[in-house]
């Protein structure tokens, strides 16, 4: 065989295979009685009824000022998406950030054994803590996501509303994402093998609802919105206030706004 032959047969076999591939995901899909994700290359109501998610372009705000270190919106999360009980697996938690009169910064998770943390806040001494405040963080949901290009088998995906996903039933629990994420934001789910991570409450934004640490925050220092629409409130949030993302250096342009964001946040 020569060098155009191989070529000939090698454009022909490559869709084949990527068809044969495709045909048998749904042939799985249809024996489980599971729906694809909508990926980026599907059409925009795929598996969604009337939903459309090219319509939509997610994000979220958080007003730091506001955040009172509750940690209610990582319990919600937990109890929303079934997040391991072991304490250090989050979707989202809560930062707590000390900053002392010699200029160092301390921080620590207030959602790891929250209980504790309080009490050792109410016992501690904290005449040399110059300020303190509390920072929610979360997946960034990258508009160019470092953990959807490193994916080898195409598992963590991005949606053409602005959120990354992960098809659970691709997913080798390789971890090559949890190591390319900047922020952290992934964790290996023990219990299935897999990496996973926050979705912005996907079940539950197709159908209307606002992700669940959204809806139970008490000082609605958490704020979610479509940033197509010029009536939403995360919009008029950007428009009312100076607002920053997290490693704006990396370029991976993040769609989790903070207001007041003090420059010791990392």
């Amino acid at each position: 065989m020569n060098k155009r032959q191989f070529l000939k047969g090698m454009i022909l076999f490559i869709p084949a295979g990527q068809l044969l591939e495709t045909l048998a995901r749904q042939a799985g899909a249809a024996e489980t009685g599971k729906k694809e994700p909508a990926r980026q290359d599907a059409e925009p109501d795929a598996g969604l009824g009337d939903y459309r998610p090219a319509e939509h372009w997610y994000g979220m705000g958080i007003e730091i000022d506001k955040c009172i270190g509750c940690n209610r919106c990582a319990e919600a999360c937990k109890a929303e998406n079934d997040v391991p009980a072991e304490p250090f697996f989050f979707r989202t938690w809560v930062e707590r950030y000390r900053v002392m009169h010699d200029g160092e910064a301390r921080v620590e998770c207030i959602s790891v054994n929250p209980q504790q943390r309080r009490a050792d806040r109410e016992g501690g001494d904290d005449r040399d803590v110059l300020r303190t405040f509390f920072v929610p963080k979360l997946c960034n949901q990258c508009a160019h996501p470092p953990c959807v290009q490193v994916c080898p088998v195409g598992a963590t995906f991005s949606t053409r509303d602005g959120v990354v996903l992960i098809d659970k039933d691709r997913c080798i629990g390789c971890r090559y994402c949890i190591q390319a994420c900047p922020y952290g934001a992934r964790y290996f789910d023990h219990r299935a093998n897999i990496a996973d991570k926050c979705a912005f409450c996907y079940h539950r934004i197709t159908k209307d609802l606002l992700p669940a640490c959204v809806e139970v925050c008490p000082t609605q220092a958490r704020i979610f919105g479509d940033l197509r629409s010029k009536a939403s409130r995360l919009v008029r949030f950007q428009r009312m206030n100076k607002v920053g993302v997290l490693k704006p250096a990396l370029n991976t342009e993040p769609k989790v706004y903070y207001a007041q964001l003090d420059g010791e946040v990392r």
